[in-house]
């Protein structure tokens, strides 16, 4: 399970929402929790945001060189 799906996974469970619950807070559709939580990789940023933003946090490209030479800690 990649970092994103675990993230979004456990969040959920701690909160005690259902995956329905999640996508209609969020303003997804249900296939994207489950296409997150799936650890699939046809994911759109926008509604992974949306879905991210519900546990304030967000992703963001990132230059390679930037995240190399920082150690991993951008």
């Amino acid at each position: 399970m990649s970092n994103l799906s675990a993230f979004v996974k456990s969040r959920r469970k701690k909160l005690n929402l259902t995956q329905v619950e999640l996508a209609t807070k969020s303003g997804v559709a249900l296939t994207v929790i489950r296409k997150i939580e799936q650890g699939k990789d046809t994911l759109q940023l926008s509604k992974v945001n949306q879905v991210l933003h519900m546990f304030g946090h967000i992703l963001q490209p990132v230059n390679l060189r930037d995240y190399e030479k920082s150690g991993g800690q951008i």
